[in-house]
């Protein structure tokens, strides 16, 4: 498989990066610490995403997107590949699981999305960006999960 790319998005995550670690023992505090940085959120935010099938993005993204002050449902963009969730700062939901080819990124409009608001994308570790902060969300058994965020700087 091929790592797609996009036009602003030329060059992984700064390499001096600062690290935060937490464990979360459910979905609702995987939840909350999403909801926490969602308040955070402002327009041109990246949050890229990574972690295997079931490790709790998704579940991460329910509580960005109420942060965000998005009331909507959020579910997995992976067959829409682009969901968007307006509120307070328009939180853009991507998902590049069936992702295979760059030029399927172009089509998804990453910049402009970056310009109206704030994108966080699941399986973002595929993506190779500029900016962005990398969360990576490792199962630890149960509802159990490490969630690491790296700072670019």
């Amino acid at each position: 498989m091929s790592t797609p790319t996009a036009r602003r998005c030329t060059s992984r995550i700064a390499a001096t990066t600062t690290l935060r670690e937490l464990i979360t023992n459910s979905a609702a505090e995987t939840e909350a610490e999403g909801e926490k940085l969602g308040a955070q959120l402002k327009p041109g935010d990246l949050l890229l995403l990574a972690g295997p099938l079931g490790a709790g993005k998704t579940t991460f993204v329910r509580g960005l997107a109420r942060g965000a002050g998005s009331d909507a449902l959020v579910a997995s963009p992976t067959f829409q590949l682009v969901r968007v969730y307006p509120g307070r700062v328009t939180l853009a939901h991507v998902d590049l699981y069936r992702v295979k080819v760059a030029a399927e990124l172009l089509d998804l409009g990453l910049d402009e999305l970056l310009d109206e608001g704030a994108v966080v994308v699941e399986w973002g570790d595929r993506l190779v960006a500029k900016h962005g902060r990398l969360i990576t969300f490792e199962p630890l058994g149960g509802d159990r999960r490490r969630l690491v965020f790296a700072d670019g700087s």
